[in-house]
């Protein structure tokens, strides 16, 4: 009994639970040497008292533990404390996927897909590593709270023998996802899991699962017999190729399904692409019940199958070393009679009929496969990724043996899809110096047009500043190799010569182009040159910079003065007449002595 407060191994502090399972137990720990929040999976008492199954769990937690994903909960203990057997692994703040279905239902097309790419991704991670999970259901699968998914329980499903198994609740959660030729006993492959992610895709989109019954055996025998309901006849949105790849992933013949997780991964990077949507519905290349004609076996029977051939490959590895030399001695013979039917028999063949290598360029994987096969061709299930930029990413680029090559039927041919063009995220170059960012740019391989244009008065500002003031990408655009921008730059602005022009000429040309003006009048005789400019500050041909001024100078009317004399009657002093300075006082009249001079009064403007 699992206490809080206890110690496993002296290092791991349960803290509480947080899940019962029909295996084993979870609780919340604390790794008191790391200083952190992990999970710890403990195996039920009942199950430790097995010494086979202790074995097999260790066996399955050791494999799973090599494995180092994004999409993989992360093991960082197995062990085992006076009779506790345990698993530490990383603690993960979130909600399983069937909580997620449970509260939301069906999920939306973005969201599924979203989930079903990292579901994949992590899932071709193991298989790479020769790891099948076995137990794929939205049980074993974590989403965090922004929305990363986490793969978890590889592998421990299978260490459950069939008696454990009809005493739990979990076979009745497992078999909704089962494959049937793992329900048909034929053990479990790559394809497997295959099968139980098309399920948990259908899951996702309807909220509903495809086959159900009412114990685990009935369920078994839907999935090996019955047809996956039409996804679209309950919601006609969904497009053709979504619904495609759960039919190809949920095929009852594993030949009919996608060679690997990767290409499921790859189909579904391309599922709503324009020229997909509206795709034919896939048809299997093979027939659908190829693989299931043997009698069915009852569930319990296809567990202590499993279970017998894990004990026979046990019981016989220590026999091997007695059987060595009758092994070689009979490989021997074997060799020389296959080399002799060869040199008497290979002769008087047919030659097979050559078939030609459709060409598959451009197509989806999933596509080029279904084509492959269809013209009887095997397709390797290691699909390699070359870089092509003239192929849009995840698109085949090549096939070996080449397109129009004539081949023997039943050639393996390897599939090359695209790794597409490496794209870059668009800056903000506007009031940079656009000599640097042209550099920036073309080094990523863009050509850079530059525009010239002359200023106003939104665009002053950057006068005299060599900067971008607009780019015909915005920023955040996904840009590549040859692609194009035009950077829109200021023409180099001069002072014009602005002699014999207006004020207003002038004050015009300044406000499109940032420049101050200051504004002296100067007295001139010349009548031309009122109301003009006579000079300016800055010569004609001197750059203008950023905040420039300029000060001109505008001539005005000089100010005249005119001199008089004033004439006083020699017979009555109080009349007077005024006549010009240098004029003669009227007959009667003579110069009286003070002169009055009258000036205008000076005026000026500045703008």
């Amino acid at each position: 009994m699992i206490t809080k407060g206890q110690k496993i191994n002296d290092r791991y502090e349960i803290v509480r639970s947080i899940g019962e399972g029909g295996m084993a137990n979870v609780y919340l720990g604390y790794d008191t040497i790391l200083d952190r929040n992990v999970a710890i999976k403990v195996l039920r008492g009942d199950l430790s008292n097995d010494e086979k199954f202790v074995r097999r769990f260790q066996r399955e937690a050791l494999s799973a533990s090599s494995l180092s994903h994004p999409n993989i909960v992360e093991m960082y203990d197995v062990g085992e404390d006076n009779g506790i057997y345990y698993i530490v692994m990383e603690y993960i703040e979130g909600q399983t996927l069937k909580q997620l279905l449970k509260r939301r239902g069906s999920l939306t097309l973005s969201e599924a897909i979203d989930i079903m790419l990292q579901i994949t991704e992590g899932m071709a991670h193991a298989h790479d590593s020769y790891i099948i999970h076995r137990d794929l259901k939205p049980q074993n699968i974590m989403i965090q709270d922004d929305g990363q998914i986490k793969i978890t329980d590889f592998g421990i499903a299978m260490a459950l023998n069939s008696t454990q198994l009809t005493q739990t609740n979990s076979v009745m959660g497992s078999v909704h996802y089962l494959p049937p030729e793992q329900a048909a006993g034929k053990g479990s492959t790559i394809k497997s899991d295959i099968y139980s992610m098309g399920i948990i895709f259908y899951e996702l989109l309807t909220g509903s699962l495809p086959f159900k019954g009412e114990n685990a055996v009935e369920i078994a025998l839907k999935q090996m017999k019955e047809p996956l309901p039409d996804l679209r006849e309950d919601n006609p949105s969904i497009p053709m190729s979504v619904e495609n790849v759960i039919i190809k992933a949920t095929a009852k013949n594993p030949k009919n399904r996608y060679s690997d997780s990767r290409a499921m991964h790859d189909d579904l990077l391309t599922v709503l692409d324009d020229d997909r949507i509206n795709e034919e519905k896939y048809r299997y290349p093979y027939p659908e019940h190829e693989e299931n004609t043997k009698t069915i076996k009852k569930l319990e029977e296809v567990k202590e199958d499993e279970e017998k051939i894990a004990e026979k490959i046990e019981d016989t590895e220590d026999k091997k070393s007695k059987k060595i030399i009758i092994i070689l001695g009979i490989i021997f013979t074997g060799i020389l009679l296959i080399l002799i039917v060869v040199a008497l028999v290979i002769p008087k063949l047919t030659v097979t009929k050559a078939i030609e290598v459709p060409d598959v360029k451009n197509m989806t994987v999933s596509k080029a496969e279904k084509t492959l096969q269809d013209k009887g061709f095997e397709v390797n299930t290691k699909i390699k990724t070359v870089t092509d930029e003239n192929v849009k990413k995840n698109r085949v680029v090549k096939t070996d043996p080449e397109a129009g090559r004539s081949i023997k039927k039943g050639t393996k041919i390897t599939i090359y899809k695209s790794a597409g063009v490496k794209t870059y995220t668009l800056e903000n170059y506007v009031e940079k110096n656009y000599n640097d960012s042209m550099s920036a740019l073309q080094g990523y391989g863009l050509k850079v047009t530059l525009t010239k244009v002359d200023p106003d008065n939104t665009t002053c500002k950057y006068i005299g500043q060599d900067v971008v003031i607009e780019q015909s990408l915005s920023e955040g655009s996904e840009i590549k190799k040859g692609d194009s921008i035009i950077f829109k730059i200021l023409n180099p602005v001069v002072f014009p010569d602005w002699q014999n022009q207006t004020q207003e000429t002038v004050s015009a040309w300044c406000n499109n182009n940032c420049v101050t003006l200051n504004v002296n009048y100067q007295e001139t005789a010349d009548e031309s040159q009122v109301g003009k400019v006579i000079s300016q500050t800055r010569p004609k041909g001197a750059t203008v910079k950023n905040d420039d001024s300029v000060t001109i100078t505008i001539g005005k009317k000089s100010q005249v003065v005119t001199e008089t004399k004033t004439c006083v009657s020699t017979t009555d002093s109080t009349k007077t007449k005024t006549v010009g300075k240098d004029e003669t006082c009227p007959t009667g009249y003579k110069e009286k002595t003070d002169t009055t001079t009258q000036k205008p009064s000076d005026s000026s403007t500045t703008n």
